[in-house]
């Protein structure tokens, strides 16, 4: 949120300077993201006025200007805007003149006509992100007169992030709150008088839905001029605090909501059917909002209506019909207190986050809305005139927020805070921030005002206190009991030896959100259910991820649409299982890699310069599975997987147990998610990487004996199921099986293929005879013949 430095100033008399403001209340719970100036740099720009326009007489488009900035004579400008005229105020940028954007103003020929300087947009000057014209000020500034002095644009303006939990702090009003309770100094502000009713009328409204609408405040002002400009004062402060001006009416309602933390709308009077009824939406009600955005409500939403229909989505955005113009004369301004639990998640739900719905949602004070009323009625006629009604109010008391009283313990406030607080410090604290506070025996009792959301167990109170009296306050102490961090267990490696392992094979790791776009998961998981977010920050991102494949996915496409030819990413997170309503959360290790096999380099040939492929990344996991020290555990079993191609996706197990996936992307997914080439896709359970202590083998003394073998099975017999035959028929013996050729071609039956085998032998206590090796080869040609139907190459 943006607070403009004055106009905080003009509610709270605070002794420090932006920057120690910023300090004390980051410190308070309230960060201060940027400190900055009300414009960019500029200099040389003054107020100007145009004396007399003539058309150029070589362009239909542009104006030749005699501007006069106060003095006797005149300075000629050429103008091409189309509100340049005769008596306008605006600001003129000088020969010499420093704009934003490193611009320099030198006095130029423009279609053979001199001009000495530069009359100004807002847009030019950094005031603004479009403009249609030159800047007009008011009729009574200065001429002369430097613009960043009359408009104080090196006022600073402070953006603090208010946490979501205290919407009270979302207003000029609510930092200033906190800023009186931490300088021990009284809010004062402008005076806001009741509204002097000029005439008798009333809207009729009616609360149908009391519970989610218990007060709803209204106030008629008739004969306003709507088309009347927006005093540059205002046009300011809302420009500083992130509001663009529009009309009168919606300028004041920004401007109060901004200062006092209420929303407000303005409705167009003669647009209005009826009186107001705030109910339920019903059953396929549609209507158009004020962006002209059409939707259908849902049940559960809140709108405001009259008889001709919903006007308004409550707390959100108002309706289209109802809308104010240039020509309204008569509007119907509103403050209401809606519960935020009838307005969170519903703006979300439509794509829309507006001002209101945020203040809402958090929850505004249930007793403000008079006073903003007020405020806004004596803001609009001093701009636009008007005569205003009566404030009228409808409510359901029995349905306003009550805030109970909170007892706060003296015992339990030195616990948690480590330190014992003088108790008038204690007592100024909670006073400050405008709780009433009673004092017996060892503890209080505070009531929170009614704009305090936030406050409700003991523990609240106990963090008001540290904040306002300061952590500085609080004494660094040595813990009573020392804090021992247990070491890692023996079978869990360290995430950093995990992790370093891809690297050093050339991987990035990536950090993506845990809440994905569901279109994508379902593409990848289409048969897996996923935990559905209630409240998501966007459409696209409204599932928790069942793999860590689609944020690699999106952020492997983001890479190869910056022209990246070779892509290898890495995660380490949570994926979230949902099973028989129970959602489990499995740590897990992904991994995705296209591309060209190597990097870019002379001396490749064709071959290493190919694209990655389905046994490169076999490697990649290996590697990874390797420094587990019981790569002999693992398995790769062909078996299929949505996701996956159908001939080139393995399971991933340990000792017969699945513990991930790895395989490349199906080609159909490849062409619809649109991957210039089809990556290649791992993901292990971190569980299935315990790693196991290294224990002692004593190493034979005596020599080994190598025997070759060539055996010739179905192309279907893979390399996993041939070596566990061979390993469970060779006995203790075999020390090491090696696999060093395969062959297919001339000589063999079509489908079959030649597997060369190289088993090493070795005893711990003897050297091996002929005889023995004999006995063994032998036990393992039978099981071979047997088990695999296998033929022995002579």
């Amino acid at each position: 949120m943006r607070i403009p430095y004055g106009w905080l100033k003009e509610w709270v008399d605070f002794p420090w300077a932006p920057k120690e403001l910023g300090a004390r209340l980051t410190m308070a719970g309230f960060e201060l993201e940027a400190l900055e100036s009300a414009a960019p740099a500029f200099s040389g720009v003054v107020v100007a006025q145009i004396v007399s326009c003539e058309r150029h007489p070589q362009a239909d488009k542009l104006q030749v200007c005699q501007v006069s900035v106060g003095g006797k004579e005149t300075v000629q400008i050429v103008c091409g805007a189309p509100n340049a005229r005769a008596g306008l105020k605006s600001a003129l940028a000088v020969v010499g003149a420093q704009l934003p954007g490193d611009l320099r103003i030198k006095a130029a020929k423009l279609r053979g006509v001199e001009s000495q300087g530069m009359l100004c947009s807002a847009k030019e000057l950094g005031l603004s992100d479009s403009s249609s014209g030159i800047l007009e000020l008011p009729p009574d500034a200065p001429l002369g007169e430097p613009l960043r002095d009359y408009l104080g644009l090196d006022e600073p303006v402070l953006e603090l992030n208010v946490t979501p939990n205290r919407g009270d702090a979302m207003s000029i009003l609510g930092i200033a709150r906190e800023a009186a309770a931490l300088a021990g100094v009284p809010v004062t502000g402008p005076a806001i008088e009741p509204v002097s009713a000029t005439h008798g009328d009333r809207l009729s409204v009616k609360l149908e839905a009391p519970a989610a609408c218990p007060r709803f405040a209204g106030c008629i002002v008739r004969g306003i001029d709507n088309a009347a400009p927006t005093p540059v004062w205002m046009r300011e402060r809302l420009r500083r605090a992130g509001v663009r001006s529009i009309s009168p009416a919606v300028d004041v309602t920004n401007y109060v909501m901004l200062e006092l933390g209420q929303p407000l709308h303005a409705y167009d009077l003669a647009k209005l059917t009826g009186g107001i009824t705030v109910r339920q939406a019903r059953a396929g009600e549609v209507f158009t909002l004020l962006d002209g955005r059409e939707i259908k409500a849902d049940p559960d939403m809140l709108l405001i209506a009259d008889e001709a229909g919903p006007v308004g989505l409550a707390g959100i955005m108002g309706g289209e019909r109802s809308a104010t113009a240039a020509q309204t004369s008569d509007i119907y301004l509103e403050a209401a207190f809606f519960a935020p639990a009838a307005v969170l998640g519903r703006g979300h739900r439509m794509g829309l986050v507006t001002d209101a719905g945020q203040r809402f949602e958090r929850g505004v004070d249930p007793t403000g809305q008079v006073r903003a009323l007020e405020r806004a009625v004596a803001l609009l006629k001093s701009i636009a005139g008007g005569a205003a009604g009566p404030v009228t109010v409808a409510e359901s008391p029995q349905h306003l927020p009550v805030r109970a009283p909170v007892t706060l313990r003296a015992s339990q406030l030195k616990r948690l805070l480590g330190t014992e607080l003088p108790r008038v410090k204690v007592t100024q604290a909670l006073n400050g921030l405008g709780l009433k506070v009673s004092e017996e025996g060892g503890q209080w009792r505070a009531s929170p005002p009614a704009h305090r959301f936030d406050i409700a167990i003991e523990a609240d109170l106990i963090e008001e206190v540290a904040r306002i009296v300061g952590f500085g306050e609080i004494p660094e102490t040595d813990a009573p009991v020392p804090q021992e961090f247990h070491a890692l267990p023996a079978s869990r490696p360290p995430e950093s030896i995990l992790l370093e392992s891809l690297a050093a094979r050339g991987y990035q790791e990536a950090i993506t959100l845990a809440f994905v776009d569901p279109q994508l998961q379902s593409k990848l998981f289409p048969d897996t259910p996923a935990l559905p977010i209630a409240n998501p920050i966007a459409s696209d991102l409204s599932v928790m991820r069942v793999s860590l494949w689609p944020g690699l996915a999106r952020a492997a496409l983001e890479n190869q649409r910056r022209q990246q030819d070779r892509i290898r990413l890495f995660e380490h997170g949570a994926r979230f299982e949902v099973r028989g309503g129970v959602t489990r959360e499995i740590d897990s290790i992904a991994g995705i890699a296209l591309g060209r096999r190597l990097p870019e380099q002379w001396g490749l040939d064709k071959a290493e310069s190919r694209a990655v492929d389905f046994y490169d990344v076999k490697a990649d996991v290996v590697a990874l599975l390797t420094g587990t020290g019981a790569a002999h555990e693992f398995e790769f079993r062909a078996e299929r997987h949505p996701a996956l191609h159908p001939g080139r996706s393995s399971r991933v197990l340990r000792g017969g147990k699945p513990v991930g996936w790895l395989g490349e992307l199906h080609p159909q997914l490849t062409a619809s998610i649109d991957f210039t080439y089809p990556p290649v896709l791992f993901e292990i359970d971190a569980e299935g990487l315990a790693a196991q202590r290294p224990t002692y083998v004593e190493i034979s003394r005596f020599p080994q004996v190598r025997r070759d073998l060539a055996v010739v099975v179905d192309e279907s017999v893979t390399l996993s199921s041939l070596t566990e035959r061979v390993t469970l028929s060779a006995s203790s013996l075999l020390r090491e099986l090696r696999v060093f050729d395969v062959y297919r071609g001339p000589g063999l039956e079509e489908g079959r293929k030649s597997v060369a085998l190289g088993l090493i032998f070795q005893d711990i206590s003897r050297t091996l005879t002929d005889d023995d090796v004999d006995r063994v080869m032998g036990a393992v040609v039978a099981d071979l013949r047997e088990t695999l139907k296998a033929r022995i190459r002579e």
